[in-house]
């Protein structure tokens, strides 16, 4: 996709810190906010793709740096807010869209399994979002946006933990956006839900399956979605832009889904 400077944008003058943003979700959405105007710092914890998509944004014309992030590391997050706000005065957007997607049995799952589902996809958007609120309450307020999943609304065989995460994440949000509200924070938060994505995330469940099956099942997946199709991460971001900008400004503790009609069904 080019990615040409711009003059001016929905997010002109914003300050945006996104998660998980060396592909998938993340990086779309790096690249929409940063055509917007929006001075973007990247983190995740593939450094060699980060530093590859901020050396394609600069050359642009674009303003942004990248930054290693384990988001369940809370010393972590207190670094990276503290290096956007050094280096750009504040923080404007937090966009929580790092993630992990794997299936398990109940029975056969450990708990470390379990567990390191939940952190990364729960524990690390309550670090974020935390540390986040407490820039941006400072500073003049802010907007949060989750990235959650249509498996937050309903369950599926072999996915217990990866739901129970994203259950967590929609209600999380929910909850955060309230406080902030009633405390005066000025920070919005909502959560998107996106159905299946043609991501690096989700494209590597047909790694494991024989060439004769891969057509068959990813047919399967895409008339899972009345529209036919997995979705873009473009198609996401654009979402994720709305939420993020000021137009945005009464919308705070929903839930957006873009899920080619995955749960009109």
């Amino acid at each position: 996709m080019a990615m040409e400077s711009s003059n001016g944008g929905r997010l002109e003058g914003k300050i945006a810190l996104i998660t998980g943003a060396a592909s998938g979700i993340g990086k779309a959405t790096a690249e929409r906010f940063a055509r917007e105007g929006a001075k973007v710092a990247l983190t995740d914890i593939d450094a060699e793709k980060g530093k590859k998509l901020v050396d394609e944004l600069t050359k642009a014309g674009h303003e942004a740096f990248y930054q290693n992030l384990d988001v369940i590391d809370q010393d972590d997050w207190l670094t990276v807010v503290d290096t956007v706000t050094t280096r750009w005065g504040k923080l404007d957007i937090l966009v929580n869209s790092a993630g992990i997607g794997r299936a398990k049995g109940l029975l056969d799952m450990s708990y470390d399994f379990w567990r390191q589902t939940i952190s990364i996809n729960l524990d690390g958007t309550f670090l974020g979002t935390q540390a986040a609120v407490g820039s941006m309450k400072d500073t003049g307020g802010g907007a949060i946006v989750n990235i959650s999943s249509v498996l937050g609304f309903v369950g599926m065989s072999n996915i217990s933990a990866y739901a129970a995460s994203k259950g967590g994440v929609r209600l999380f949000t929910k909850a955060a956006a309230i406080e902030c509200a009633e405390k005066g924070y000025n920070v919005r938060v909502n959560s998107v839900h996106p159905g299946y994505i043609e991501t690096p995330m989700v494209m590597r469940r047909f790694d494991k399956i024989a060439d004769a099956e891969r057509e068959a099942e990813e047919t399967r997946l895409k008339k899972s979605h009345p529209l036919g199709r997995l979705g873009k991460p473009e198609e996401i971001a654009s979402m994720i832009l709305y939420l993020a900008s000021d137009e945005a400004a009464f919308v705070t503790g929903a839930e957006f889904v873009a899920d080619g009609g995955y749960l009109a069904q």
